[in-house]
Protein backbone atom coordinates (compact mmCIF):
# COMPACT_ATOMS: atom_id res chain seq x y z
CA UNK A 1 0.00 0.00 0.00
CA UNK A 2 1.36 3.42 -0.83
CA UNK A 3 0.72 6.25 1.65
CA UNK A 4 0.68 9.56 -0.16
CA UNK A 5 1.82 12.70 2.12
CA UNK A 6 -1.27 13.96 1.58
CA UNK A 7 -2.96 10.91 3.10
CA UNK A 8 -0.54 10.78 5.84
CA UNK A 9 -0.50 14.48 6.49
CA UNK A 10 -4.57 14.03 6.81
CA UNK A 11 -4.38 11.15 9.22
CA UNK A 12 -2.12 13.08 11.62
CA UNK A 13 -4.16 16.55 11.54
CA UNK A 14 -7.05 13.82 13.05
CA UNK A 15 -5.19 12.24 15.27
CA UNK A 16 -4.24 16.34 16.68
CA UNK A 17 -7.51 17.18 18.02
CA UNK A 18 -8.19 20.94 17.75
CA UNK A 19 -4.90 21.27 15.81
CA UNK A 20 -5.80 22.78 12.25
CA UNK A 21 -4.03 22.23 8.68
CA UNK A 22 -3.06 26.11 9.34
CA UNK A 23 -1.36 24.86 12.87
CA UNK A 24 0.62 22.38 10.97
CA UNK A 25 2.06 24.54 8.32
CA UNK A 26 2.47 27.07 11.21
CA UNK A 27 5.28 24.96 12.70
CA UNK A 28 6.57 23.86 9.90
CA UNK A 29 7.42 27.77 9.03
CA UNK A 30 9.12 28.18 12.52
CA UNK A 31 10.92 25.11 12.28
CA UNK A 32 12.16 26.21 8.59
CA UNK A 33 12.84 29.88 10.03
CA UNK A 34 14.99 28.99 12.80
CA UNK A 35 16.81 26.21 10.55
CA UNK A 36 17.74 29.42 8.34
CA UNK A 37 19.37 31.12 10.97
CA UNK A 38 16.22 33.61 11.08
CA UNK A 39 14.88 35.38 14.21
CA UNK A 40 11.56 34.08 16.06
CA UNK A 41 9.12 36.53 17.40
CA UNK A 42 7.68 35.83 20.86
CA UNK A 43 4.00 34.58 19.52
CA UNK A 44 5.70 32.20 17.48
CA UNK A 45 7.66 30.96 20.49
CA UNK A 46 4.56 30.98 22.78
CA UNK A 47 2.48 28.83 19.75
CA UNK A 48 5.22 26.56 19.74
CA UNK A 49 5.88 25.71 23.32
CA UNK A 50 1.65 25.67 24.10
CA UNK A 51 1.04 23.17 21.48
CA UNK A 52 3.67 21.04 22.31
CA UNK A 53 2.97 21.03 25.98
CA UNK A 54 -1.09 20.27 25.16
CA UNK A 55 0.59 17.40 22.91
CA UNK A 56 -0.32 18.56 19.72
CA UNK A 57 3.09 19.24 18.25
CA UNK A 58 4.90 15.57 18.25
CA UNK A 59 8.19 14.69 19.71
CA UNK A 60 10.28 14.66 16.15
CA UNK A 61 8.76 18.34 15.04
CA UNK A 62 9.75 19.45 18.96
CA UNK A 63 13.51 17.64 18.47
CA UNK A 64 13.71 19.60 14.47
CA UNK A 65 13.43 22.66 16.28
CA UNK A 66 15.80 22.11 19.01
CA UNK A 67 18.43 20.88 16.61
CA UNK A 68 18.24 23.96 14.92
CA UNK A 69 17.93 25.78 17.82
CA UNK A 70 21.47 24.38 18.94
CA UNK A 71 23.13 24.94 15.63
CA UNK A 72 22.06 28.41 15.36
CA UNK A 73 21.44 29.74 18.53
CA UNK A 74 19.29 32.32 20.16
CA UNK A 75 19.13 36.10 20.16
CA UNK A 76 18.36 37.48 23.74
CA UNK A 77 14.87 38.42 22.46
CA UNK A 78 14.19 34.72 21.67
CA UNK A 79 15.64 33.62 24.51
CA UNK A 80 13.60 35.40 26.96
CA UNK A 81 10.35 34.97 24.80
CA UNK A 82 11.50 30.95 25.35
CA UNK A 83 11.87 31.49 28.77
CA UNK A 84 8.47 32.95 29.56
CA UNK A 85 6.13 30.48 27.45
CA UNK A 86 7.69 27.35 29.82
CA UNK A 87 7.25 29.89 32.64
CA UNK A 88 3.96 30.17 32.11
CA UNK A 89 3.15 26.34 30.46
CA UNK A 90 2.07 25.62 33.90
CA UNK A 91 2.08 27.18 37.56
CA UNK A 92 3.47 30.32 38.91
CA UNK A 93 3.91 31.06 42.36
CA UNK A 94 2.40 33.95 44.08
CA UNK A 95 4.57 34.49 47.16
CA UNK A 96 3.14 38.42 47.72
CA UNK A 97 1.84 37.38 50.52
CA UNK A 98 5.08 37.24 52.13
CA UNK A 99 6.64 40.63 53.04
CA UNK A 100 9.19 42.00 52.09
CA UNK A 101 11.36 41.02 48.87
CA UNK A 102 11.83 37.10 48.54
CA UNK A 103 15.12 35.57 47.40
CA UNK A 104 15.95 32.22 45.48
CA UNK A 105 19.43 30.16 45.27
CA UNK A 106 21.02 28.07 41.98
CA UNK A 107 23.83 26.11 41.55
CA UNK A 108 24.51 24.85 38.06
CA UNK A 109 25.42 21.57 39.96
CA UNK A 110 28.75 20.33 41.36
CA UNK A 111 30.71 17.77 43.57
CA UNK A 112 30.20 18.66 47.22
CA UNK A 113 28.31 21.60 47.12
CA UNK A 114 26.06 21.68 50.02
CA UNK A 115 26.01 25.68 50.16
CA UNK A 116 22.31 25.66 50.13
CA UNK A 117 21.68 23.75 53.37
CA UNK A 118 24.41 26.33 54.98
CA UNK A 119 23.10 30.00 53.26
CA UNK A 120 19.43 29.03 52.81
CA UNK A 121 19.02 29.17 56.72
CA UNK A 122 22.16 32.14 56.79
CA UNK A 123 20.02 34.58 54.71
CA UNK A 124 16.62 33.66 56.73
CA UNK A 125 18.36 34.32 60.16
CA UNK A 126 18.77 37.55 58.45
CA UNK A 127 15.17 38.38 57.79
CA UNK A 128 15.74 37.93 54.09
CA UNK A 129 12.62 35.30 53.63
CA UNK A 130 13.81 32.51 51.02
CA UNK A 131 11.98 30.53 49.09
CA UNK A 132 13.26 27.68 46.78
CA UNK A 133 12.76 24.85 44.96
CA UNK A 134 15.47 22.15 44.54
CA UNK A 135 15.64 19.33 42.32
CA UNK A 136 17.73 15.67 42.86
CA UNK A 137 20.99 14.66 41.83
CA UNK A 138 21.69 12.88 38.48
CA UNK A 139 25.25 12.05 37.56
CA UNK A 140 27.78 12.65 39.19
CA UNK A 141 25.77 16.31 40.40
CA UNK A 142 24.21 15.91 43.97
CA UNK A 143 21.17 16.89 44.74
CA UNK A 144 20.12 19.16 47.99
CA UNK A 145 16.50 17.28 48.32
CA UNK A 146 19.01 13.66 48.18
CA UNK A 147 20.95 15.50 50.99
CA UNK A 148 18.03 17.00 52.97
CA UNK A 149 16.69 13.52 52.69
CA UNK A 150 19.36 11.87 55.32
CA UNK A 151 17.87 13.87 57.84
CA UNK A 152 15.05 11.16 59.47
CA UNK A 153 11.62 12.30 59.25
CA UNK A 154 12.50 15.03 56.42
CA UNK A 155 9.30 16.23 54.54
CA UNK A 156 10.69 17.13 51.05
CA UNK A 157 7.50 17.92 49.64
CA UNK A 158 5.47 20.15 50.14
CA UNK A 159 1.83 21.59 49.09
CA UNK A 160 1.45 24.95 47.63
CA UNK A 161 0.14 26.29 50.76
CA UNK A 162 2.62 24.68 53.23
CA UNK A 163 5.29 25.98 51.17
CA UNK A 164 4.43 29.44 51.19
CA UNK A 165 3.02 29.20 54.28
CA UNK A 166 6.36 27.90 55.70
CA UNK A 167 8.15 31.14 53.94
CA UNK A 168 5.38 33.51 56.01
CA UNK A 169 6.09 31.60 59.28
CA UNK A 170 9.69 31.57 59.72
CA UNK A 171 11.10 33.25 56.73
CA UNK A 172 12.45 30.04 54.60
CA UNK A 173 10.96 26.67 52.56
CA UNK A 174 12.28 24.10 50.63
CA UNK A 175 10.61 21.55 48.62
CA UNK A 176 11.28 19.51 45.37
CA UNK A 177 10.11 20.47 41.92
CA UNK A 178 6.14 20.54 41.49
CA UNK A 179 4.49 19.10 39.09
CA UNK A 180 3.24 21.93 37.39
CA UNK A 181 5.79 23.87 37.86
CA UNK A 182 7.10 25.18 34.06
CA UNK A 183 5.85 21.65 32.82
CA UNK A 184 7.18 22.75 29.48
CA UNK A 185 11.23 21.98 30.37
CA UNK A 186 10.50 18.88 32.02
CA UNK A 187 9.14 17.67 28.55
CA UNK A 188 11.52 19.21 26.39
CA UNK A 189 14.69 18.82 28.45
CA UNK A 190 13.39 14.76 28.57
CA UNK A 191 13.98 15.38 24.32
CA UNK A 192 16.90 17.21 24.86
CA UNK A 193 18.45 14.12 26.48
CA UNK A 194 17.73 12.25 23.64
CA UNK A 195 18.84 13.91 20.70
CA UNK A 196 22.14 15.76 21.76
CA UNK A 197 21.22 19.02 22.03
CA UNK A 198 21.60 19.79 25.95
CA UNK A 199 24.89 21.22 25.57
CA UNK A 200 22.89 24.45 24.24
CA UNK A 201 23.39 28.08 25.84
CA UNK A 202 20.06 29.38 25.40
CA UNK A 203 18.38 25.66 26.28
CA UNK A 204 20.18 25.34 29.41
CA UNK A 205 19.68 29.55 30.27
CA UNK A 206 15.76 28.91 29.80
CA UNK A 207 15.56 25.41 31.28
CA UNK A 208 16.97 26.57 34.64
CA UNK A 209 15.59 30.08 34.39
CA UNK A 210 11.81 29.20 33.40
CA UNK A 211 11.89 27.32 36.94
CA UNK A 212 13.11 29.99 38.97
CA UNK A 213 10.73 32.53 37.43
CA UNK A 214 7.53 30.30 38.05
CA UNK A 215 8.57 29.53 41.52
CA UNK A 216 7.83 33.19 42.24
CA UNK A 217 10.88 34.94 43.96
CA UNK A 218 11.79 38.52 43.46
CA UNK A 219 15.52 38.00 43.06
CA UNK A 220 17.89 35.13 42.16
CA UNK A 221 21.51 34.65 42.77
CA UNK A 222 23.09 31.87 40.37
CA UNK A 223 26.31 29.95 41.33
CA UNK A 224 27.30 28.96 37.65
CA UNK A 225 30.23 26.30 37.94
CA UNK A 226 33.35 26.14 35.64
CA UNK A 227 35.67 23.36 35.91
CA UNK A 228 35.94 19.77 35.66
CA UNK A 229 33.43 18.80 37.83
CA UNK A 230 31.25 21.08 36.10
CA UNK A 231 28.28 20.59 33.46
CA UNK A 232 30.55 23.70 31.70
CA UNK A 233 34.14 23.09 32.05
CA UNK A 234 35.69 25.63 30.41
CA UNK A 235 35.26 29.60 31.54
CA UNK A 236 34.28 30.92 28.11
CA UNK A 237 31.09 28.62 28.45
CA UNK A 238 30.07 29.52 32.04
CA UNK A 239 30.64 33.48 31.27
CA UNK A 240 28.20 32.81 28.34
CA UNK A 241 25.79 30.53 30.20
CA UNK A 242 25.77 33.18 33.22
CA UNK A 243 25.48 36.23 31.33
CA UNK A 244 22.28 34.58 29.42
CA UNK A 245 20.67 33.82 32.87
CA UNK A 246 21.00 37.41 34.14
CA UNK A 247 19.51 39.17 31.04
CA UNK A 248 17.19 36.49 31.22
CA UNK A 249 16.32 37.64 34.97
CA UNK A 250 16.69 41.31 34.15
CA UNK A 251 14.45 41.28 31.01
CA UNK A 252 11.62 39.58 33.36
CA UNK A 253 11.99 42.26 36.14
CA UNK A 254 14.03 39.60 38.59
CA UNK A 255 16.72 41.14 40.35
CA UNK A 256 18.75 38.70 39.21
CA UNK A 257 23.18 38.17 39.91
CA UNK A 258 25.32 35.11 38.53
CA UNK A 259 28.84 33.84 40.29
CA UNK A 260 31.00 31.78 38.30
CA UNK A 261 32.54 30.02 40.73
CA UNK A 262 35.25 27.05 40.75
CA UNK A 263 34.60 22.95 40.38
CA UNK A 264 38.11 21.91 39.46
CA UNK A 265 37.95 20.67 42.82
CA UNK A 266 35.15 19.47 45.17
CA UNK A 267 33.59 22.14 47.26
CA UNK A 268 34.63 21.42 50.85
CA UNK A 269 35.77 18.18 52.26
CA UNK A 270 32.72 16.11 52.24
CA UNK A 271 30.69 14.35 49.24
CA UNK A 272 27.81 12.26 49.66
CA UNK A 273 24.68 12.94 50.93
CA UNK A 274 24.70 12.22 54.95
CA UNK A 275 28.64 13.15 54.77
CA UNK A 276 27.68 16.51 53.20
CA UNK A 277 24.83 17.45 56.00
CA UNK A 278 27.65 16.96 58.87
CA UNK A 279 29.98 19.28 57.14
CA UNK A 280 26.74 21.32 56.43
CA UNK A 281 26.15 21.36 60.21
CA UNK A 282 30.13 22.15 60.68
CA UNK A 283 29.80 25.07 58.73
CA UNK A 284 26.46 26.61 60.24
CA UNK A 285 28.60 26.17 63.80
CA UNK A 286 31.76 28.30 62.50
CA UNK A 287 33.86 24.98 62.11
CA UNK A 288 33.52 24.72 58.44
CA UNK A 289 35.77 24.52 55.78
CA UNK A 290 36.90 27.50 54.52
CA UNK A 291 35.51 27.41 51.28
CA UNK A 292 32.31 26.07 51.84
CA UNK A 293 32.06 28.87 54.32
CA UNK A 294 33.40 31.84 51.70
CA UNK A 295 31.34 30.89 49.00
CA UNK A 296 28.22 30.93 51.10
CA UNK A 297 29.05 34.56 52.48
CA UNK A 298 29.58 35.74 49.42
CA UNK A 299 26.27 34.35 47.69
CA UNK A 300 24.32 35.23 51.06
CA UNK A 301 25.80 38.58 50.78
CA UNK A 302 24.57 39.49 47.35
CA UNK A 303 20.84 38.04 48.41
CA UNK A 304 21.10 40.57 51.25
CA UNK A 305 22.47 43.55 48.81
CA UNK A 306 19.21 42.46 45.94
CA UNK A 307 16.77 41.59 48.79
CA UNK A 308 17.69 45.68 49.86
CA UNK A 309 18.84 44.72 53.11
CA UNK A 310 22.00 46.22 52.38
CA UNK A 311 23.52 49.04 50.51
CA UNK A 312 26.46 46.37 48.97
CA UNK A 313 26.85 42.61 49.00
CA UNK A 314 30.18 43.24 51.12
CA UNK A 315 28.25 44.50 53.93
CA UNK A 316 25.80 41.80 53.46
CA UNK A 317 28.46 39.47 54.20
CA UNK A 318 29.63 40.90 57.64
CA UNK A 319 26.06 40.73 58.57
CA UNK A 320 26.18 36.81 58.15
CA UNK A 321 29.50 36.76 59.48
CA UNK A 322 27.74 37.74 62.61
CA UNK A 323 25.36 35.15 62.27
CA UNK A 324 27.33 33.04 61.57
CA UNK A 325 29.48 33.26 65.05
CA UNK A 326 26.20 33.90 66.91
CA UNK A 327 24.07 31.02 66.26
CA UNK A 328 21.82 32.74 64.58
CA UNK A 329 21.90 30.27 61.18
CA UNK A 330 22.01 27.18 63.43
CA UNK A 331 19.01 27.99 65.05
CA UNK A 332 17.34 28.83 62.22
CA UNK A 333 18.42 25.89 60.49
CA UNK A 334 16.98 23.97 63.62
CA UNK A 335 13.80 25.91 62.69
CA UNK A 336 13.82 24.45 59.12
CA UNK A 337 14.14 20.94 59.50
CA UNK A 338 11.48 20.32 62.89
CA UNK A 339 8.81 22.67 60.65
CA UNK A 340 9.30 20.23 57.47
CA UNK A 341 9.00 17.10 60.10
CA UNK A 342 12.91 15.92 60.54
CA UNK A 343 14.48 14.91 63.45
CA UNK A 344 16.46 17.59 65.48
CA UNK A 345 17.97 15.28 67.69
CA UNK A 346 20.17 14.25 64.49
CA UNK A 347 21.24 18.17 64.25
CA UNK A 348 22.80 17.89 67.89
CA UNK A 349 23.96 14.26 67.50
CA UNK A 350 25.22 14.17 63.96
CA UNK A 351 26.37 10.59 64.36
CA UNK A 352 22.86 9.61 64.21
CA UNK A 353 23.10 10.14 60.38
CA UNK A 354 23.08 7.51 57.89
CA UNK A 355 26.78 5.86 58.40
CA UNK A 356 28.41 3.31 56.17
CA UNK A 357 29.79 0.02 57.32
CA UNK A 358 33.31 0.22 55.71
CA UNK A 359 35.50 3.40 55.44
CA UNK A 360 38.74 2.84 54.02
CA UNK A 361 41.70 4.88 53.93
CA UNK A 362 43.25 6.73 50.85
CA UNK A 363 46.97 7.06 51.92
CA UNK A 364 49.28 9.57 49.84
CA UNK A 365 51.95 7.76 47.01
CA UNK A 366 54.59 10.19 47.27
CA UNK A 367 55.74 13.20 48.71
CA UNK A 368 54.80 16.59 47.73
CA UNK A 369 51.97 18.79 46.79
CA UNK A 370 48.64 18.55 45.70
CA UNK A 371 48.61 19.75 42.07
CA UNK A 372 45.05 18.37 41.01
CA UNK A 373 42.43 17.13 43.02
CA UNK A 374 39.68 15.92 39.88
CA UNK A 375 36.08 16.73 40.76
CA UNK A 376 34.86 14.81 37.69
CA UNK A 377 36.28 11.74 39.14
CA UNK A 378 35.24 12.40 42.69
CA UNK A 379 31.92 12.48 41.71
CA UNK A 380 31.91 9.84 38.94
CA UNK A 381 33.69 7.75 42.05
CA UNK A 382 31.09 8.78 44.73
CA UNK A 383 27.65 8.15 42.17
CA UNK A 384 29.74 4.59 41.74
CA UNK A 385 29.27 3.66 45.66
CA UNK A 386 25.61 4.41 45.34
CA UNK A 387 25.57 8.68 46.41
CA UNK A 388 24.46 9.70 42.74
CA UNK A 389 22.20 8.35 40.15
CA UNK A 390 22.64 7.20 36.55
CA UNK A 391 19.08 7.35 35.66
CA UNK A 392 16.38 9.42 37.64
CA UNK A 393 14.32 6.14 39.12
CA UNK A 394 17.57 4.94 40.61
CA UNK A 395 17.80 4.35 44.59
CA UNK A 396 20.39 5.97 46.45
CA UNK A 397 22.56 5.10 49.55
CA UNK A 398 22.88 8.22 51.52
CA UNK A 399 25.14 6.99 53.41
CA UNK A 400 28.02 6.33 51.35
CA UNK A 401 30.82 9.04 49.68
CA UNK A 402 34.43 10.25 49.83
CA UNK A 403 35.58 12.51 52.99
CA UNK A 404 39.03 14.45 51.13
CA UNK A 405 41.93 15.39 53.84
CA UNK A 406 44.44 16.81 51.12
CA UNK A 407 43.19 19.34 48.67
CA UNK A 408 45.14 21.68 45.66
CA UNK A 409 48.22 23.28 47.34
CA UNK A 410 48.31 20.91 50.56
CA UNK A 411 51.81 19.99 51.70
CA UNK A 412 51.69 15.80 51.86
CA UNK A 413 54.09 12.89 52.58
CA UNK A 414 53.82 9.75 51.56
CA UNK A 415 51.47 7.32 53.59
CA UNK A 416 50.11 10.16 54.68
CA UNK A 417 46.20 10.54 54.41
CA UNK A 418 44.51 11.78 51.29
CA UNK A 419 41.27 10.67 51.60
CA UNK A 420 38.76 8.31 53.12
CA UNK A 421 36.10 6.25 51.48
CA UNK A 422 32.69 5.43 53.12
CA UNK A 423 31.63 2.41 51.37
CA UNK A 424 28.17 0.14 51.45
CA UNK A 425 30.84 -3.24 50.93
CA UNK A 426 34.40 -3.92 51.06
CA UNK A 427 34.70 -4.59 47.31
CA UNK A 428 32.76 -1.55 45.89
CA UNK A 429 34.94 0.56 48.54
CA UNK A 430 38.28 -0.88 47.32
CA UNK A 431 37.56 0.09 44.00
CA UNK A 432 36.88 3.77 44.92
CA UNK A 433 40.48 4.02 46.65
CA UNK A 434 42.35 3.46 43.14
CA UNK A 435 39.93 5.39 41.67
CA UNK A 436 40.34 8.41 44.71
CA UNK A 437 44.23 7.97 43.98
CA UNK A 438 43.67 8.54 39.86
CA UNK A 439 41.95 11.97 40.97
CA UNK A 440 44.74 13.23 42.85
CA UNK A 441 48.34 14.18 41.07
CA UNK A 442 51.13 14.91 43.43
CA UNK A 443 54.51 17.41 42.11
CA UNK A 444 57.08 18.06 43.86
CA UNK A 445 57.16 22.24 43.56
CA UNK A 446 55.00 24.11 45.97
CA UNK A 447 50.99 24.85 44.18
CA UNK A 448 49.40 27.35 44.72
CA UNK A 449 45.35 26.98 45.51
CA UNK A 450 43.13 28.06 42.58
CA UNK A 451 40.72 30.83 42.89
CA UNK A 452 37.43 30.48 44.40
CA UNK A 453 35.49 32.44 42.44
CA UNK A 454 36.14 33.55 39.18
CA UNK A 455 33.65 36.68 38.61
CA UNK A 456 30.39 37.84 39.39
CA UNK A 457 28.01 39.36 36.52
Amino acid sequence: MVVTPGTFFEREVRQQRGFTVADKMQVLDIISKKRDGGELSEAEIEFLISKYVAGEIPDYQMAAFLMATFIRGMTRLETVALTKAMAHSGEILDLSAVPGCKVDKHSTGGVGDKVTLVVAPLVAAAGVPLAKMSGRGLGHSGGTIDKLEAIPGFQSVLSKGEFIANVERIGLALTGQRENLAPADKKIYALRDVTATVASIPLIASSIMSKKIAAGANAIVLDVKCGSGAFIPDLDGARALAKAMVDIGTDVGRHTVAVISNMDQPLGKAVGNALEVKEALMTLENKGPADVTRLSLILGGLMLFLAGKVEDPHLGEQVLKNILATGGARQKFREFVATQGGTVRVLDNPALLPSAPFKLPVLAPATGYIAKLRADIIGRTSMALGAGRRKKDDSIDRAVGIVLEGKIGDYVQEGQLLAVVHAGNENTGREAVGQVLRAYSIVPRPVAPPPLIYEVI
